[in-house]
């Protein structure tokens, strides 16, 4: 979820809203005692890794920090915040296939620079980004390696997700 801060118009327009005209008048009733009259105590800035970081130990503080037995790729990592904002963007997240180039060129251009990013990180001639999903990739790589090397077994890692598996067993039945 965003943090959208309020304007100073836009907070002077909610307290005239409850009838006030300060910060000061809204929180007048309470007691002193409970009031801080002093500025917060805040510790210098960290990066979000090292306040994650410490997160994990409070929470670790109030479990058995045992063995993960979840499985099927659901494992103990960190994802940067930054990484559901983009996948929350629309032109990123969507099942639709762009057919018009005009409307989609920031999706095109997105896939474009992946896959070339691909190509330069492997060393391969071509990359596809603009499968569905992981599972589907899989299954049109499979299709791709048993077209061009003309095999009819694929050996695939029983550490592979269940339902990316299932997906390429439905593609090559």
């Amino acid at each position: 979820m965003r943090y959208l801060p309020h304007s100073e118009e836009e907070r002077q327009q909610m307290l005239a809203e409850c009838g006030l005209r300060s910060m000061e008048e809204l929180v007048a009733h309470l007691p002193p005692e409970i009031r801080l009259e002093r500025p917060l105590a805040l510790e210098p800035a960290r990066s979000e890794y090292e306040i994650a970081a410490e997160f994990r130990n409070w929470a670790q503080q109030n479990q058995v920090n045992g063995p993960c037995f979840l499985g099927a790729g659901v494992y103990r990592h960190f994802r940067p915040v930054v990484v559901q904002a983009l996948v929350s963007r629309a032109e990123f997240f969507t099942t639709y296939t762009p057919y018009q180039a005009e409307v989609s060129q920031g999706t095109l251009a997105t896939i474009f620079e992946f896959q070339t990013l691909m190509c330069q990180l492997t060393g391969m001639d071509v990359a596809n980004a603009s499968m569905y999903d992981g599972s589907t990739a899989m299954a049109e790589a499979a299709l791709m390696a048993r077209r061009l090397t003309h095999r009819d077994k694929l050996v695939v890692s029983s550490t592979v997700h269940p339902e990316y598996r299932a997906v390429l067993r439905t593609y090559s039945a």
